[in-house]
């Protein structure tokens, strides 16, 4: 009899998984179709701010309490403007530009090694050798992925920068989460932590940015994709997963992310997938089994 829950937790978890991974990586779609309409941090601050809106709201239904104090509010806040703020502003930076997409979501693929080499020391958690094995083999998966025509398109110097901002800023974000928010009330903390990154967005726009944002049709679908799907959807289920298991293995789900983005982009753009890729997303998908088999 006692096994038997652990089972439906499993199977639980492994449902979340595969949700955070489809919608996560579909945000790669949404930065694509939204980008060419509103300037980065503009563009990061409304999505942002509906999203704060969409959480309040759906807190206010349900009753559930908001955070008290400032021993509560401030890590709170702090991990989201590491994990959601300062990963958004990096990639989306890196992606205007110039860089490949493909290029960033590699890049934003070391964060499970990352991860699994600062989790032993500053949250105690034990990384095993399959679990490593697990990790490498999704990197090589995620880079066969998206080696396809990456030597077409140099990387400039400053969006890798950009890009590896936003890798630690992820990395740092989910340790922190862990450490200090693992508790959080889901909606109503992730609603101060959208505010306080639209907050912080909408300044980068007014110091860094003209303001300009096209409202097209495009860009409303990309906005209310990014907001509704990733910033309340995904991350909601990001920070779910945190809570039941070890974050090096959670961190690991995200060599499926850019492998989740270039299906949506084959669905979606018709953008070819060559065999190679193929094998890479079976050899993805076998290091995050691997690497992630005990707690999801």
């Amino acid at each position: 009899m006692p096994a038997a829950p652990a089972s439906l937790s499993t199977a639980h978890d492994r449902l979340l998984a595969l949700g955070f991974v489809t919608l996560y990586g579909a945000g790669f779609v949404g930065a694509r179709l939204g980008l060419p309409h509103a300037e980065p941090f503009a563009f990061l601050a409304l999505r942002f701010a509906l999203a704060a809106g969409i959480l309040a709201a759906v807190a206010l239904a349900i009753g559930q309490a908001w955070p008290q104090g400032r021993r509560q509010v401030l890590p709170i806040i702090g991990a989201g403007l590491l994990t959601v703020g300062v990963f958004s502003a990096g990639v989306f930076y890196s992606i205007a530009g110039g860089l490949p997409p493909a290029l960033s979501a590699l890049i934003i693929a070391l964060h499970p090694i990352l991860v699994a080499v600062l989790a032993p020391a500053l949250l105690g958690e034990r990384v095993a050798g399959r679990q490593w094995a697990g990790l490498l083999l999704g990197l090589l998966g995620v880079f066969l992925v998206l080696r396809h025509g990456l030597d077409k398109q140099p990387a400039l110097g400053l969006p890798v920068l950009y890009s590896l901002i936003g890798l630690l800023g992820l990395s740092a974000g989910n340790l922190y989460q862990k450490a200090r928010c693992a508790g959080m009330p889901l909606f109503t903390g992730g609603a101060l932590q959208c505010a306080s990154c639209a907050a912080a967005c909408a300044l980068g726009a007014l110091a860094c940015e003209t303001g300009t944002v096209r409202w097209t049709g495009e860009f409303i679908v990309a906005l209310g994709w990014m907001a509704i799907v990733v910033s309340v959807g995904a991350v909601s289920i990001l920070y779910v997963l945190l809570r039941h298991g070890a974050v090096s293995r959670v961190a690991g789900l995200f060599y499926l992310v850019p492998v989740a983005a270039a299906l949506s982009a084959y669905a979606l753009f018709g953008q070819e997938i060559a065999a190679t890729q193929w094998l890479g997303i079976a050899i993805a998908g076998t290091g995050v089994a691997l690497a992630t088999r005990k707690t999801l």
